[in-house]
């Protein structure tokens, strides 16, 4: 078993977001949850927000909190709820996705290859079709052009034993 070191607001070692991470499921949900808790320790001590207030203020149910804090879940928490829980406690998001092993490529998963290159016309009716200065007129028969061409019959093409084509 690896271990990874999480740090939290400053990269010191008495920094109390810091904790050893365990390279396991139940070892992300540990170290989680101490993020969570100091999180909310923090919260209390030094805002004297209840509970209550924290989610209230983050956006995050009280009972996914309290979840979060036993470890309780089966699946990982959704990003957007992490992001808004850091987000208003004034907490780097960073921090609890390092915590949950987010910030380190799962293994046995290969890393997403990227999407295949745009046609260099189709982008630039994709960018004509955001622009503000186009008209809306224009963008409506940009747009039933594309659809026409995506949608009409394929045209067969028969290449005779010459080269030449003939349709």
């Amino acid at each position: 078993m690896r271990d990874n070191t999480v740090s939290g607001r400053a990269d010191t070692a008495d920094s109390p977001y810091r904790h050893r991470v365990p390279d396991t499921p139940h070892g992300r949900k540990i170290a989680f949850a101490a993020f969570v808790r100091r999180a909310l320790d923090d919260a209390r001590a030094a805002r004297a927000w209840t509970g209550i207030e924290v989610a209230r203020r983050t956006g995050v149910s009280r009972q996914t909190i309290n979840r979060w804090v036993r470890g309780d879940w089966s699946s990982d928490p959704a990003a957007e709820r992490v992001v808004a829980f850091c987000t208003g406690l004034g907490l780097d998001p960073g921090t609890a996705f390092a915590a949950l092993g987010w910030d380190r490529p799962a293994p046995g998963r290969p890393e997403t290859p990227p999407p295949p290159p745009m046609d260099p016309d189709v982008e630039a009716l994709l960018r004509r079709l955001v622009d503000p200065e186009v008209s809306d007129a224009e963008k409506f028969h940009i747009r039933e052009t594309v659809r026409y061409l995506a949608y009409r019959p394929s045209i067969s093409v028969d290449v005779r034993k010459d080269g030449k084509r003939a349709v």
